[in-house]
């Protein structure tokens, strides 16, 4: 697998901000392309130099900003779970739970646990969708979505704090220069109902 070096994350912030390009940075895998060896031979599972590159700038853009949809008490009382994860419940849903294979749409704000704010569908205006427990996202967030042993599922409507340790998240790799080897991430994730 032949993860993609990020060359002037500056100089792609306003062209990124300018497009509103959908962030990429809970993706699993990235290739350096269509070219290479490692990819895979479905065109769909491929990120390209140009969407990596715009998803970062406007991740870059974003780590000007601190501010969170969860107030800072939000983080008193997390449950952690068996894998390291904690979570807590800011405001359970009541509509159904997400089942694996299913496609959700998530609002979320993604943290550093200095503060840093390094991804944000609010500020882009538009939430992620993706299939859950497929392995479209980093793992933390199949576990802390769809649940696991010893996490409940959340069900849309709900808005839940995740805590996710390095092995559910980017592990020693990081991402892309925006996330750094070996970091916590805290995640305020919003599951929204269908369409």
């Amino acid at each position: 697998m032949a993860l993609l070096q990020t060359r002037s994350v500056v100089a792609r912030c306003s062209t990124a901000a300018r497009r509103a390009a959908p962030a990429r940075l809970l993706s699993v895998r990235t290739y350096a392309g269509k070219g290479s060896s490692a990819a895979p031979a479905d065109d769909a599972a491929v990120v390209g130099r140009r969407e990596l590159g715009l998803a970062l700038g406007a991740a870059a853009v974003l780590m000007s900003t601190t501010s969170s949809v969860y107030p800072a008490s939000a983080a008193d009382g997390l449950t952690t779970s068996k894998s390291g994860l904690q979570w807590k419940d800011v405001e359970e849903g009541t509509g159904p739970a997400p089942a694996k294979g299913s496609t959700i749409r998530c609002h979320y704000n993604g943290r550093l646990t200095n503060g840093t704010v390094f991804d944000s569908s609010y500020q882009r205006g538009r939430p992620l969708s993706f299939q859950i427990g497929v392995g479209q996202v980093i793992k933390g967030w199949d576990m802390g979505i769809l649940g696991a042993e010893d996490i409940p599922p959340m069900k849309e409507g709900g808005k839940r704090l995740l805590v996710i340790p390095p092995e559910l998240g980017y592990g020693a790799r990081g991402a892309g220069g925006v996330i750094p080897p070996n970091a916590t991430l805290e995640f305020d994730v919003e599951l929204l109902g269908r369409k």
